[in-house]
């Protein structure tokens, strides 16, 4: 019997370094594997479809944000009592199984799994159909999509199921592997992503697909949170050498008119205007409702506080009294805590209230400066407290050029400390203030341990207990689904 798939009308792909638009490819109802992998083209649109559930063209479909962010320090939840009742839950650790933050991300990348898995299950050696190139690089492409896809499920929800094929209903009850199972897995999908993908693409036609460079900065990543610090710090180390480099204005990384520029890693790719929609809706989730948003992800006091004095990345990341917000004037009315996000939100000039959901940015899902931290952790961690200096300091200086005007001379001053205890507190508040709102901050939490989790959570969600919830619960339509959960 032939499987049968069926492929969305449109494909959207992510931005990689580089990169100036995004593929756009008709192919709509049901195909075989014969048909599907008949060609090379058919192939490439089968992958296209295995990155569409990174995007957040619906923020509540994909609630990477909430999961990330709400339930750490950095953001509450805003808007009217009762209004997001799921989404307080996970800000107060008020968490169900029928959650449906916790069921809608859950399901969402393991759809996109299934569509990875339609590919390596397609593409297999006897095809003869689809050009070697193409086949290569398309199966090194989604090795790395179902790589990404399960290091953020394990690190969510724990010991998960480990899905390598298609599913059917004959087998789709499948008990959940441990945590170190899982990430044996994604090692090895991305150490042959690594093998298959480019340095950069160089064609139109295949700029924004993953890229080596991505396959090795996920491996620097799964490394540190299995504290395999020197595999980390070398991996890290490999990324550096294939050309990236810090911007040398930090909101670039968060600007529409900077999308392509050489700090993205991985960033997934969104564009306006186009039908059907393949904008970033977190514009209207972020925004204020004086403004027509949704108003309801708030940045904390605890956060502000974390930036250094003048830290220049500050304004660049929250909205606060007596600055502007973008070419409105800030009201403190627009928050409860006084805050609010600048990262993935664009100026009323570039996308008018009336198309808030519309919006163009991307959300760089790793970048280069990111992985500078990866290697200064992984360098301090395995007891090389100087060198960890080195990449920790590059992030110090690009944030010092950001100043407008004449930069105190006290300003974010290189760190000298080499004491490993005093260091990784430094490095800890720095990733803190340079991935303020990027959705990581609570992945960050839990991987610093109990003692620190507990402290920095609880004194505002007192229900936090990190036995109980340092993975989020198994979605209940998970858990009615299979028996072996």
């Amino acid at each position: 019997m032939k499987n049968l798939y069926i492929i969305p009308l449109f494909v959207l792909l992510l931005l990689g370094s580089g990169c100036k638009k995004f593929l756009d490819q008709p192919a709509l109802g049901y195909y075989s594997n014969e048909d599907l992998f008949s060609n090379d083209a058919t192939a490439i649109t089968a992958v296209n479809a295995a990155y569409i559930p990174l995007t957040f063209t619906d923020g509540a479909a994909n609630p990477l944000w909430v999961l990330g962010d709400v339930a750490s320090d950095d953001v509450v939840i805003g808007g009217n009592a009762g209004e997001q009742a799921d989404y307080t839950g996970v800000d107060l650790f008020n968490i169900l199984p029928t959650n449906a933050a916790i069921q809608a991300l859950w399901s969402r990348y393991y759809n996109g799994i299934n569509r990875c898995n339609v590919v390596t299950d397609g593409l297999t050696a006897d095809n003869t159909k689809v050009s070697e190139t193409v086949r290569t690089q398309a199966l090194a492409q989604v090795k790395f999509l179902r790589a990404y896809y399960y290091f953020m499920l394990t690190n969510f929800y724990g010991n998960i199921p480990l899905r390598l094929k298609v599913s059917t209903l004959a087998d789709g009850a499948v008990a959940a592997s441990p945590q170190a199972q899982v990430y044996v897995q994604i090692e090895k999908d991305l150490t042959e992503a690594a093998a298959g993908l480019p340095d950069k693409w160089t064609a139109t036609t295949d700029l924004g697909r993953a890229s080596k460079g991505a396959a090795l900065a996920l491996l620097a990543k799964a490394s540190l949170f299995q504290k395999k610090y020197t595999e980390a710090a070398a991996f890290a180390t490999q990324v550096e050498g294939l050309g990236y480099a810090l911007t040398d204005k930090f909101g670039d990384n968060f600007s529409a008119s900077a999308k392509t520029n050489n700090e993205v890693v991985f960033s997934v790719w969104h564009t306006r205007g186009a039908q059907p929609l393949q904008g970033n809706s977190l514009n209207y989730w972020f925004a204020p409702r004086a403004l027509n948003g949704a108003g309801v992800f708030y940045p904390t006091q605890s956060l502000v506080d974390n930036f250094e004095s003048n830290d220049p990345r500050l304004d660049l990341t929250v909205a606060r009294a007596g600055q502007p917000y973008f070419d409105s004037a800030f009201q403190t009315s627009w928050s409860t805590t006084g805050y609010l996000s600048k990262k993935h939100v664009q100026p009323l000039s570039e996308v008018p209230s009336t198309t808030k959901n519309d919006g163009n940015l991307n959300y760089e899902a790793i970048r280069f400066a990111d992985i500078l931290l990866v290697k200064a952790e992984a360098l301090n961690e395995s007891g090389q407290s100087a060198a960890a200096l080195v990449p920790l300091n590059r992030i110090r200086e690009r944030a010092r050029k950001n100043f407008s005007g004449t930069a105190p001379a006290d300003l974010l001053p290189a760190i000298t400390v080499t004491d490993q205890s005093q260091l990784r507190d430094i490095i800890r508040r720095e990733r803190r203030s340079e991935l303020a709102l990027e959705f990581q901050r609570f992945l960050d939490v839990i991987r610093y341990g109990q003692a620190y989790a507990e402290a920095v959570i609880k004194p505002s969600a007192p229900n936090f207990n990190f036995t109980q919830n340092k993975f989020f619960p198994v979605p209940q339509t998970e858990l009615n689904a299979s028996g072996n959960l």
